[in-house]
């Protein structure tokens, strides 16, 4: 079953009209959350990211739309799905129907979608840049809008080269994400991630691995532009998303990297997910 705007539905009698927005302009947000345990993890990143992209997008939030009320909403949709311990939340926001480019309102509807969460760590995890289309740097890209399109070019180019992800680039060449999450790099006692500026999501779990560095002694964190050259010179490389934490990446055209510090940060990370969620 599915949420929408507060009434529990089976998915086949949601019914969305030819002028849904999200549909036809991609003037629609989201945020993937995961829930563990009947705990949603992260759930104040989350949630304050999401009144942050509202704003941006000049959407109007409602009253109701507390911290404590979307995370019931959250909650009760998961209780009517089949039994699991972890599952995968997409909560969906779009401006009500109708209008052009130009919307009749800037009222919104909401829809909370729940799958059970099977993903796991996988072990060989190839990557490559993906060059065809550019993702363009500014605040609108750090946005998690429904436009997903260069997303979901990059995922087929993967799956017909046999990777498992592809580096997004933007206008000047530099490193942005890749298709799912952020992306770290190290190289010695340096930890670089591109910064927002270079157009990357603001990802809830990329803060929490800032958190979890600056914290670190032993390693140094640049959020900066990266070329995609110094991939291939670094000791190591993840990625991060709020469903998979922290996935490490063992291939990167010709080289292979290590996961030492991955894996640190990856039990680090677990402890936050039960102490915060």
């Amino acid at each position: 079953m599915v949420n929408f705007n507060g009434e529990l539905l089976f998915e086949e009698k949601v019914k969305l009209s030819i002028e849904n927005r999200g549909f036809k302009y991609g003037d629609s947000i989201f945020e993937t959350i995961k829930v563990v345990n009947q705990k949603v993890v992260f759930w104040e990143d989350h949630y304050f990211r999401l009144m942050a992209s509202m704003r941006m997008l000049r959407m109007k939030i409602p009253m109701k739309f507390t911290l404590e009320f979307l995370e019931q909403e959250i909650l009760k949709t998961v209780a009517v799905q089949d039994q699991s311990s972890s599952f995968r939340v997409r909560l969906n926001v779009f401006r009500k129907d109708g209008g052009l480019y130009t919307p009749l309102t800037n009222e919104i509807n909401y829809l909370i979608d729940v799958k059970a969460n099977t993903y796991q760590i996988k072990k060989n995890y190839k990557i490559d840049v993906f060059k065809d289309f550019y993702n363009y740097s500014g605040l609108l890209s750090t946005i998690k809008t429904n436009n997903r399109m260069l997303n979901t070019l990059a995922s087929i180019y993967a799956k017909e080269n046999n990777l498992d992800n592809c580096i997004l680039i933007n206008e000047n060449k530099g490193v942005v994400e890749v298709t799912n999450g952020n992306i770290f790099i190290v190289k010695n006692t340096v930890v670089k991630t591109p910064a927002l500026t270079e157009g990357c999501i603001k990802g809830v779990v990329r803060n929490k691995v800032i958190e979890i560095l600056q914290k670190n002694q032993d390693y140094t964190l640049e959020e900066t532009s990266i070329s995609p050259f110094e991939i291939q010179k670094a000791d190591e490389v993840f990625i991060t998303n709020a469903i998979i934490g922290i996935q490490p990446v063992s291939n990167y055209k010709k080289k292979v990297f290590t996961t030492k510090l991955s894996e640190r940060i990856s039990s680090n990370l677990k402890i936050l997910e039960v102490t915060t969620a």
